[in-house]
């Protein structure tokens, strides 16, 4: 069972666009920092689980870069086998890949969901998107209409 590590990016958007079921749905077990539960506040849903790195200075050379969310969901994710960091920030992304950290995106998510029928209308998920305030640009928002059409 591979486990699913959360930044507050996802976490945020897919509650912004009506959409936080989606994660249990794809996935088994989702985990947050508790940094991150923290970015997420009192929306955070009760299903997902909360856990610590422990490698302190690797967080605090990540932070030196990076924002303390990403910076401990990187480190965290160093830390436990067969796992996928959702990360939408183009330099954590840049970090956890160098690390060889298996990565996806909020797109990816939305992807998976809308491949797997879990989105509700999906006609509507770049509009919900863009309301939202998540940046989607032209190539991308081409590759979900195909999905959709």
């Amino acid at each position: 069972m591979k486990i699913v590590i959360a930044d507050a990016s996802c976490l945020i958007t897919l509650e912004n666009i009506n959409e936080t079921d989606l994660l249990p749905k794809l996935y088994e077990q989702i985990v947050v920092t508790p940094e991150v539960a923290d970015e997420v506040g009192s929306s955070l849903p009760k299903w997902v689980e909360q856990r610590s790195s422990s490698n302190h200075a690797l967080i605090d050379q990540l932070s030196s870069s990076l924002e303390i969310g990403e910076a401990t969901s990187i480190a965290l994710a160093l830390e436990l086998e067969d796992c996928l960091l959702i990360i939408d920030e183009k330099k954590g992304r840049r970090t956890a890949k160098e690390l060889g950290i298996e990565i996806t995106g909020t797109f990816g998510v939305i992807m998976n969901g809308i491949d797997g029928g879990f989105i509700a209308a999906p006609e509507t998920i770049v509009e919900r998107l863009e309301r939202a305030g998540f940046r989607i640009s032209d190539v991308l928002k081409a590759r979900m209409s195909s999905k959709i059409d």
